[in-house]
């Protein structure tokens, strides 16, 4: 996410780094240089020449105290000014308490609403909402099969009209039947286009006249620059909408949406969708946002990330085989499949200060989780429990069952029996092996 803006502006801030104290002459020369980089990241022109103004205000006549040097103050500064250029705080849904609360979703094609829409299906109904997707998108091919597709996989209706073509009346439709049926929450996925024109803008607002939603969503693709910062002002003046949602920032983003849109058109970022997966949305922080830019991590959404897997249980009796020497092959698959379901580990990795312009260009392959994961899978629960047993025969067995090499099961095996040595040390020389305790840990 973010990886060339985040080295540009590392490379940037280093100019200044060892210097004794802060002058015009080296703000000067760092800034025009970040405000290059916000440039070639398509950072829209006035907000790049508001930002470097600021940033150059606050940091002029700025005493550096002994414990922080010059590139620290800076650095804060920047991360201060990122903050509230990104809205300075988090903006969650709006809820009608009193009756049903209705998102309507709008944007261009291609922008990734359908995908966005069951995911946004999939959080809420984690928070324990009764959700209903509708398919008002009536042009483009396959559209409605997509979202009923969708809507299966998350156990979530879709209401739609096949045999109707006019996305006001399905949306007016939609609201009768999740009353009738007891859902509360509507999520409209309307029609885009290619470009923003006069149709699309007008049958936009009749949807919103009409359904008159709760929150209006404009969803985004944030790898598309300055193009994305002006559809955005345009829907904004022709429809209005609530919030603003980033989708594919897992992709090649260069920055300049996410750092300009706010400015442009005063409306919050409130998600920010990271792949594929329909479990792949976050709430967008900006605080969290500015961390990762200027390369310092996200360890709070790390471990938010793995508290949603987390099962205290499991944990604890987890913690009993450390200590007793019990862990096996099938502990460590539960393991693999929790982090699976965390995210990719390149992206997981980044949200650890300090590594993530390390692994910009290092080989994170999620591939290798799933060969180890194979593997386990193609031996017997004797032999997991016990690898020890697995002498030449097994484990050629275990490979053609995986569809993997014996080397791989061999390294595998050899990679276990180490992890295996390191936590007899760990428990010979501590007397007792603690994982960390997340019973009392929350995030506020």
């Amino acid at each position: 996410m973010l990886d060339e803006l985040t080295e540009k502006l590392e490379k940037a801030l280093k100019k200044i780094t060892g210097q004794g104290k802060i002058t015009e002459s080296n703000i000067s020369e760092t800034l025009r240089e970040i405000r290059r980089v916000l440039l070639d990241a398509d950072v829209n022109y006035k907000v790049a020449k508001d930002f470097i103004e600021k940033v150059k205000e606050k940091s002029l006549g700025q005493e550096v105290i002994n414990s922080v040097t010059p590139g620290q103050l800076i650095t804060k500064i920047i991360y201060d000014e990122l903050v509230e250029l990104l809205g300075n705080q988090s903006s969650e849904l709006e809820v009608n308490p009193n009756g049903l609360t209705t998102i309507m979703l709008i944007g261009l094609q291609g922008s990734g609403k359908t995908t966005f829409s069951a995911k946004l299906a999939k959080y809420l109904k984690n928070k324990k909402q009764n959700v209903l997707l509708v398919a008002a998108d009536v042009y483009r091919p396959a559209a409605r099969s997509q979202l009923k597709i969708l809507g299966s996989q998350i156990n979530v209706p879709v209401f739609s009209i096949d045999e109707s073509n006019d996305p006001v009346t399905i949306s007016v439709e939609s609201l009768k039947y999740a009353k009738e049926n007891g859902l509360n929450t509507v999520i409209i996925d309307t029609a885009g286009r290619l470009h923003v024109d006069d149709e699309m803008m007008i049958e936009a607002a009749k949807i919103k006249e009409r359904v008159k939603p709760t929150q209006t969503l404009f969803v985004v693709d944030s790898m598309t620059g300055q193009d994305a910062v002006n559809s955005a002002k345009a829907f904004h003046e022709k429809v209005d909408f609530d919030g603003v949602v980033l989708t594919k920032m897992d992709g090649d983003s260069r920055g300049g949406c996410i750092l300009s849109i706010r400015a442009i058109v005063d409306r919050p970022v409130k998600f920010v969708s990271l792949g594929e997966k329909l479990d792949s949305l976050e709430l967008f922080y900006p605080d969290r946002m500015a961390s990762r830019i200027l390369g310092k991590g996200d360890i709070v959404s790390l471990v938010e990330k793995a508290q949603a897997q987390f099962d205290e249980k499991e944990a604890e009796d987890l913690e009993k085989k450390f200590r007793e020497n019990k862990f096996d092959l099938d502990d460590f698959l539960k393991q693999i499949k929790m982090i699976k379901k965390m995210g990719s580990l390149k992206s997981l990795l980044g949200m650890i200060p300090g590594i993530g312009s390390q692994i910009k260009n290092a080989d994170v392959d999620d591939k290798q989780l799933i060969v180890v994961e194979s593997i386990i899978q193609s031996m017997t629960k004797q032999e997991r429990a016990n690898p020890k047993i697995l002498n030449g025969s097994r484990r050629k067995r275990i490979a053609r069952g995986s569809g993997n090499t014996i080397q791989d099961v061999n390294r595998l095996i050899k990679q276990f029996e180490q992890m295996q040595q390191m936590m007899k040390m760990l428990n010979k020389n501590s007397g007792k092996f603690n994982l960390p305790n997340m019973k009392n840990f929350r995030i506020n």
